[in-house]
């Protein structure tokens, strides 16, 4: 309950609280990745201005560390990507967005953190990942005439009273419209709309983001590898987010890895090189051929306690409708990587994906094999399916439907021979709907 309306006064007195703040900041300043020796603050302006990003270690103002001085620009949507390299690893980092040379005060905590150098030397770090997928944020004049498709937009609010240490974005970020996908003045003013809305700041200023894509802020409804502007969608997406990469090699893609404490996270792109749903045709394909060799390779150099495989739509679920991974001809290669990860005896692989509107956890048990989970998280804020917990899915864990806009939280925690994932799902109100434990194997 105090919970509850502490989310209320902060939604009363943010839209006041941020007049205040600099007149050309438009959205952010947002951390993106992080790493042991540097990170990286992405931040917007309205029109043409320098940025940059003063910092120190929490409670030590006297070791101030200036990022790199940027100039945004109309070609890129005056967005500005910010190195913190003048970092120690494991600390965490209080900062100060600057404007044309001018501080800017907020009225929130700006902070950032290093990676710890913790193997050989202690057990891994505990930490803290927020996750979910849909964020459509409401513009009339180009929504589809009705009642609003989203809403509850003080989830993000509920989601920072959690404290994450970082926060992955399953897909479906941004909703492209028809007026939007074909131009890239419709992406970047969707991209720009849909970033800028005052319930997400505080959540966007001190917590890491990592994002995937999936069709809708990839193109239209459903949209594979033939959309014709699919480098314009990966531009935006590449301007807006801040993994390590887009793309790995020569993998292209919305694609990216990275670790955090003892756990690898692999970024898939289940649009770029996806077949058509409605081709008729044997061996088809949602990741490429690429992509799934690049995967594979990955999971099985791997060393780290869990294998968290990022992906647009959900994998495991046995359901067969919609975009399921066992829909559209696409069985066969969801079996081609089950059939990986049990020939090479590859432990603790999770997926965690999102598309569905409803969230749901889903585990394949076999005698003898290494386990695999599927952690679906959907939606934040745009439209619930209050139906998907009819849908056939055999695989299903009992009692983790949720049928309203939620998100998912996932606590790493204990010694490293003992590591656990505490998993949980919470409404928009910030409501805890079930909590399980995954032990590693």
């Amino acid at each position: 309950m105090r919970a509850n309306l502490i989310v209320v006064i902060i939604g009363l007195l943010l839209p006041f609280a941020l007049l205040a703040q600099h007149p050309l900041l438009r959205s952010g300043p947002m951390p993106g990745y992080s790493e042991m020796r540097e990170a990286m603050i992405w931040v917007q302006t309205i029109g043409i201005a320098t940025v940059q990003v003063e910092y120190a270690p929490v409670g030590q103002k006297g070791r101030m560390r200036l990022t790199n001085l940027v100039t945004t620009t109309p070609s890129e949507a005056y967005t500005a990507k910010l190195i913190a390299d003048s970092v120690e690893a494991g600390q965490r980092y209080s900062y100060q967005l600057i404007i044309n040379g001018e501080r800017v005060s907020l009225p929130y905590p700006t902070e950032f953190q290093t990676q710890a150098i913790w193997r050989w030397r202690s057990d891994p770090p505990d930490f803290t990942l927020v996750a979910g997928s849909g964020a459509y944020i409401n513009e009339t004049k180009f929504d589809r005439p009705g009642k609003p498709y989203g809403g509850d937009y003080h989830i993000y609010q509920s989601i920072l009273l959690h404290k994450p240490d970082l926060m992955i974005w399953l897909g479906d970020n941004v909703y492209l419209r028809e007026p939007d996908w074909n131009s890239m003045t419709g992406i970047l003013g969707r991209y720009t709309h849909d970033r800028a809305i005052p319930e997400l700041q505080p959540l966007l200023a001190s917590t890491h983001h990592y994002a995937i894509w999936d069709d809708h802020d990839y193109g239209p409804n459903d949209s594979d590898k033939g959309f014709w502007n699919k480098e314009n969608t990966l531009s935006a997406f590449e301007l807006f987010w801040g993994n390590p990469s887009v793309g790995v090699h020569d993998v292209d893609g919305a694609i990216s890895s990275f670790q955090w404490a003892d756990v690898d996270f692999f970024m898939l792109d289940n649009r770029w090189y996806r077949d058509p749903n409605m081709l008729k045709k044997e061996n088809k394909t949602q990741l490429g051929e690429k992509q799934l060799e690049w995967l594979f390779d990955n999971l099985v150099s791997s060393l780290a306690t869990f294998k968290i495989v990022v992906l647009g739509g959900q994998f495991l679920s046995t359901a067969g409708v919609y975009e399921t991974y066992t829909n559209n001809g696409f069985a066969g290669e969801r079996q081609k990587i089950i059939d990986f990860i049990y020939e090479q005896d590859i432990k603790n692989v999770i997926f965690l994906t999102g598309d569905v509107h409803f969230t749901e956890l889903s585990v394949l048990r076999e005698e003898g094999k290494p386990t695999i989970w599927d952690l679906t998280f959907s939606p934040f804020n745009s439209g619930a399916n209050t139906s998907g917990g009819s849908w056939n899915n055999t695989l299903r864990v009992p009692g983790t439907v949720v049928g309203e806009r939620n998100f998912g939280k996932v606590i790493f925690r204990g010694p490293a021979k003992n590591r656990q994932m505490v998993v949980s799902s919470h409404t928009a109100d910030n409501q805890l709907k079930w909590e399980i434990v995954i032990d590693r194997e």
